[in-house]
């Protein structure tokens, strides 16, 4: 029981440290010869989020969960949604819809301002991680999502099990491959086309893609050798194109590496082998536990990769793996509505129940 008690110590303390740690979710978009569209991205913390995937059938009622307990806008869903949820709430950090619609919530320190509640937008409210639900829940294209995104309102409500409301913004794609990222800024939202369908986390979206300047010499095709002076320079083994690019975990770091991996990646035949490219590429974002680390109260907490998704958005499949369970899971959009009725219905990510070794303390 003592060791049970630590556990759940360790576990309160890393999970407030992991969301103001927490930055290293990476997204990223591929299409492949067929058309088929799959977008993909890693879900890093520094406590277990408790994810299951959440099915939530057409005509689900959804209500805007405000500051203090009071409630704010009230909708039916039109389509039906599969996704990732966290810490038991009624909603989607990762998923799509039964047309092919996706959203992903994407931690946004430090940048992210919701609105303050008022008397006049209280009826057009909700929590800042509900928006993916409204955006699911109504919209079947990107288009339709840039004709009417701005006409709820996101406001800082707290998450019972945080202590605090996430700071989050959403990379939404379709099934032709539009993509853009919608973002809280100073309690409006912002929208931008996002050309390569990727996004980490802060800064904003607009100059992530402005550092991508400082990249424009990175390519897949080995340098040449060059003389100076008479005197051959040659590289060192393969990989001297993606000489320089930046290899550490930040945001900025992580969107560059993002870029240049979907770019260069050669483009797959088939939706299967795009779920496939997707989670190899994002091999490439997992997090070793104990590479990213934060000290508190003298102890150690770190940070680890908790799953991976992939959503086909032509053949409306939701993929996924698990700390625990590195083995690719897939479930059917479409059947799993189906099996749910009329009712909410969770299934299980995790197949193991164990603590991993990130959450227990040095």
């Amino acid at each position: 029981m003592k060791r049970c008690l630590q556990i759940v110590a360790v576990l309160a303390i890393s999970m407030f440290v992991g969301w103001q740690t927490a930055r290293a979710c990476t997204g990223i978009r591929l299409i492949a010869n067929d058309s088929t569209v799959v977008v993909a991205r890693t879900m890093e913390f520094g406590a277990d989020l408790e994810s299951k995937v959440g099915v939530f059938p057409a005509g689900t009622t959804i209500t805007g969960a405000l500051p203090n307990n009071a409630t704010g806008i009230s909708f039916t869903t039109k389509y039906g949604i599969v996704g990732a949820n966290g810490f038991g709430l009624p909603t989607v950090v990762d998923g799509l819809n039964d047309q092919g619609l996706y959203v992903g919530e994407f931690f946004f320190p430090g940048s992210a301002g919701y609105a303050t509640v008022t008397a006049e937008n209280t009826p057009r409210a909700m929590a800042g991680y509900q928006y993916s639900m409204w955006i699911l829940g109504n919209f079947a294209s990107v288009a339709e999502v840039k004709a009417a995104y701005d006409h709820v309102v996101l406001v800082p409500t707290v998450v019972a099990a945080l202590g605090m409301a996430p700071p989050v913004h959403f990379r939404i794609a379709d099934k032709t491959g539009a993509s853009v990222v919608i973002e809280p800024i100073d309690g409006k939202l912002v929208i931008y086309d996002d050309p390569f369908g990727v996004l980490t986390n802060s800064p904003t979206f607009d100059w992530q893609m402005t550092n991508l300047n400082n990249y424009n010499g990175l390519s897949p095709v080995n340098r040449a050798p060059i003389t100076l002076d008479g005197y051959a320079l040659n590289g060192f083994g393969q990989g001297s194109g993606f000489y320089g690019m930046p290899g550490d975990f930040t945001p900025p770091s992580r969107f560059v590496r993002a870029v240049a991996f979907e770019e260069a990646a050669v483009k797959p035949a088939s939706g299967s082998d795009a779920v496939q490219q997707a989670f190899h590429i994002l091999n490439n974002f997992d997090i070793p536990v104990g590479a990213v680390r934060a000290e508190v109260n003298g102890k150690t907490i770190d940070e680890w990769t908790l799953w991976t998704a992939a959503e086909d958005l032509t053949h409306l499949k939701f993929y996924f793996r698990t700390f625990n369970d590195q083995s690719l899971r897939s479930v059917d959009v479409r059947s799993a509505l189906t099996n749910a009725g009329a009712g909410v219905a969770y299934l299980p990510m995790e197949t193991t129940v164990s603590t991993p070794i990130a959450s227990v303390p040095r």
